[in-house]
C-alpha cells in the first residue's frame, strides 16, 4: 500500500512540473534538438518564477549504456556551481558577527601563509570570494595532487607563484574558495561539508543533495558521467573524487533539489517566508565586486554585455536583463546555475556530458522566452560554429606537424630518469620503469612517456592499458633538468599559463638491501690522506668525513647509493674479482675521487 501511495504521488508530482508555462510551449522539440547537435547523453532543467517551479523535466539518460532515462530527481556534479554556497556560509558567519570580508584570512587561519610577505599582510576575505588575489589557477596542484586533508592542500599556497599583484586583475582561483571552507570550518568547528548541509540543504529540504563523491556513488538515481571523442563515441568517464577542494567544487544535486536554491537567491535570502541567507549578503554577492573583463558587446550580440564577479557568481547583462550565472565543470558534468533577480526568474541545467556547450545552450534558449527577448536559435547557432571549428582543425592538422627536433636520443638511460619528482606547493609524484619505457600515476591514471626531443618527453594517457597514440605530439611535455653532476635532478611541467613551468625536484628511487649486504661495504676508506668511514647504523649504511656530519647513503643500484642530503653526491662501491669490496669512487660535481679500503 505504502509504495501505490509514493508512486501515486511520483506521478501527480511530474504532472504538476510538466503543466508548462505558456511561454514555454513547445519547448521540448528546441531542447531536444540541443541534445542532438550536442550529442550529450543526457541533462536536467528546471526553470523557477519567484517562489515557484515552473517547468522541470529530463531528457536524455543518466546511464547511457543501460538507457536509464534522466529526470527532475537524478543527481549530477555541479562543480563550481557549488561556490556560491560555499561564499554563502561566509554571508551567515557574517551576519552573526563571526568574521569581516575585511579581515585577514590569516586571523582565522595563523597557519596560512602565501608567497610572499606583500600577500600576507594585504589580502583579505574578500579577495579570496571575488578571485583578486593576484594568484593564477594552479589547479594541476589539487587536481593530479589531490588529498583529503584541506589544511595540507591549502599549505600548499606558500609555494605557489603569483602573476600580478593584489587586486590588479581578477583571475579565477579555487585555492581562493578552498580558504574560505577552512575559515569557516575554524570558526563552527565543523566540516564544510556539515556546514553545508547544517546551514542550507535542511533548512531548503534538498534531501537527495550530497557533498562527497563517496555518497554520490552510492545514491540511487545517480547519473554517470561521460565525454564525448573525437570520433563522436560517447565514453564513460569515472568519477573524479576533488577531495580537500571540496567547497571549491563537491556539491552533488538534481535539478529540484536546486530549484529551492535559486527561490532562495530570487527571495531575497528567503525560502518559504524563513531567511537562509542574510539579504544585505544577497545584494552584496550579486552585486560588481570585481570587473573580469571591459570587452564591448560583440557585434552579432550588441544586447549581451558586461562581464563581472560578484561573490561565487559571474555578473552578465543578457538581451537588456540583469543575469547572475556559475558555470560548473568537473570529469563527465557540466552544471549552470542562472536567475534573473529583477524578473524573479531562475534556471537550473545539469548535464552528465564532460565540458558541455549544453547547461549554456539550454539556459539562454529558455531564457529568451522566459524574459520575452528575441529567441535565438542557440542549438543551430552551436551547430554552425561546430563545423566551422571542425573545418578549422582539420585545415590546421593538414598544415601542421609535431615540432620535435628529429633523430635525439635522451642523455642518460631509461633507469636514470625514475625516481620520486616533488614541488611543495604541488606533490609528488614517481615515475617507473615498465617493459623499458618510462611511466607514471597521475591522481590513479596511469600515464606513459613518449620521448619527444632531447629530454623532454610526452605524459600521455593509458587507457585500458593502451597508450593513447593519438595524444603524441599535443600531451604536456614534461623537461628533465641535469644537475653539474650530469644526473637528472628534476623535472618542469608547464603546468599553469601564466607562471613560469613547475620545476619538480628528483629523489633517485631506492632499493632494499638487507643488513648482510650493507656491512660489507663497513670499513675505512682512505683518500688523498683523509681517512673516511662507512658504517652501519640501524640497518642504514653512513658515510663519515672528517670536519663534516654524517651522510645518510641510499641505496639506488648495485653498490650504487646517493647522499640523501645532498643533491649530485654519489657513491660507488668497487668490488674485486673475489667479491671484496676494495674501492669507494665519491662522485661530485666536481669530479670523482677514488679512495681505497684499507
Amino acid at each position: 500500500m505504502k509504495k501505490s501511495v509514493l508512486f501515486l504521488f511520483s506521478i501527480l508530482f511530474s504532472i504538476t512540473f510538466n503543466a508548462q508555462d505558456k511561454r514555454l510551449r513547445g519547448i521540448e522539440k528546441e531542447l531536444n534538438k540541443i541534445l542532438e547537435v550536442t550529442n550529450a547523453p543526457g541533462f536536467a532543467v528546471a526553470v523557477v518564477e519567484g517562489d515557484k517551479v515552473v517547468y522541470a523535466k529530463g531528457f536524455g539518460y543518466r546511464d547511457y549504456e543501460n538507457k536509464t532515462p534522466v529526470d527532475i530527481n537524478t543527481l549530477f556534479a555541479i562543480g563550481s556551481s557549488s561556490k556560491a554556497f560555499t561564499s554563502a556560509i561566509l554571508g551567515v558567519l557574517r551576519a552573526d558577527e563571526k568574521l569581516s570580508f575585511d579581515d585577514n584570512p590569516r586571523l582565522h587561519i595563523p597557519e596560512l601563509e602565501f608567497y610572499n610577505n606583500d600577500m600576507n599582510n594585504n589580502i583579505i576575505i574578500k579577495d579570496l570570494m571575488r578571485h583578486s588575489t593576484g594568484l593564477p589557477r594552479h589547479d594541476g596542484s589539487w587536481y593530479f595532487f589531490p588529498t583529503h586533508d584541506k589544511d595540507s592542500l591549502l599549505a600548499r599556497v606558500k609555494y605557489q607563484e603569483p602573476f600580478t599583484g593584489i587586486r590588479q586583475q581578477w583571475y579565477y582561483n579555487n585555492f581562493g574558495f578552498l580558504a574560505q571552507g577552512v575559515i569557516a570550518e575554524k570558526i563552527t568547528g565543523k566540516t564544510w561539508e556539515d556546514n553545508i548541509k547544517e546551514l542550507f540543504f535542511e533548512p531548503l529540504g534538498m534531501n537527495r543533495s550530497n557533498a562527497s563523491i563517496s555518497e554520490m556513488k552510492s545514491a540511487s538515481n545517480a547519473a554517470y558521467g561521460y565525454l564525448l571523442k573525437d570520433d563522436n563515441t560517447i565514453s564513460k568517464m569515472k568519477y573524479y573524487d576533488i577531495a580537500g577542494m571540496s567547497p571549491a567544487g563537491a556539491i552533488n544535486s538534481s535539478v529540484y533539489d536546486m530549484t529551492k536554491w535559486l527561490i532562495t537567491w530570487i527571495n531575497n535570502g528567503k525560502f518559504n517566508d524563513k531567511e537562509i541567507i542574510p539579504e544585505s549578503y544577497i545584494t552584496e554577492a550579486i552585486g560588481s565586486q570585481m570587473v573580469i573583463s571591459s570587452n564591448i558587446p560583440d557585434k552579432e550580440f550588441p544586447d549581451i554585455y558586461l562581464n563581472n564577479y560578484g561573490y561565487g557568481w559571474f555578473l552578465q547583462s543578457y538581451k537588456g536583463h540583469y543575469r547572475v550565472e556559475h558555470g560548473g565543470n568537473i570529469d563527465g558534468f557540466s552544471a549552470n546555475v542562472a536567475f534573473f533577480p529583477t524578473d524573479k526568474i531562475g534556471i537550473v541545467v545539469l548535464a552528465n556530458q564532460n565540458g558541455s556547450a549544453v547547461p549554456s545552450l539550454v539556459r539562454n534558449t529558455i531564457a529568451d522566452r522566459m524574459i520575452g527577448a528575441e529567441q535565438t536559435d542557440w542549438a543551430e547557432r552551436h551547430k554552425e560554429n561546430l563545423e566551422k571549428s571542425k573545418q578549422a582543425q582539420a585545415e590546421a592538422k593538414e598544415e601542421s606537424s609535431i615540432s620535435n627536433v628529429k633523430n635525439t636520443k635522451p642523455s642518460h638511460i631509461t633507469l636514470d630518469y625514475t625516481g620520486t619528482y616533488s614541488n611543495k606547493g604541488y606533490g609528488d609524484f614517481k615515475i617507473y620503469v615498465e617493459n623499458d619505457s618510462l611511466f607514471s600515476e597521475a591522481n590513479g591514471e596511469k600515464i606513459y612517456f613518449n620521448h619527444f626531443h632531447y629530454d623532454v618527453f610526452e605524459m600521455v594517457d593509458v587507457t585500458d592499458n593502451k597508450v593513447d597514440t593519438t595524444q603524441y605530439g599535443k600531451a604536456l611535455k614534461i623537461n628533465f633538468q641535469t644537475n653539474d653532476a650530469g644526473d637528472i635532478s628534476g623535472a618542469k611541467l608547464k603546468l599553469d599559463p601564466m607562471v613560469n613551468a613547475i620545476e619538480f625536484k628528483r629523489t633517485p628511487s631506492t632499493i632494499d638491501i638487507d643488513l648482510k649486504t650493507l656491512e660489507q661495504y663497513s670499513g675505512e676508506y682512505e683518500l688523498a690522506g683523509t681517512t673516511l668511514k662507512v658504517y652501519v647504523k640501524e640497518e642504514t649504511l653512513y658515510l663519515f668525513v672528517p670536519g663534516q656530519p654524517e651522510y645518510e647513503l641510499m641505496a639506488t643500484d648495485k653498490h650504487k647509493f646517493s647522499f640523501k642530503t645532498l643533491e649530485g653526491f654519489k657513491v660507488e662501491f668497487v668490488e674485486a674479482e673475489d667479491g671484496s669490496i676494495i674501492e669507494l669512487k665519491a662522485i661530485q660535481p666536481n669530479g670523482t675521487f677514488v679512495a681505497k679500503r684499507k
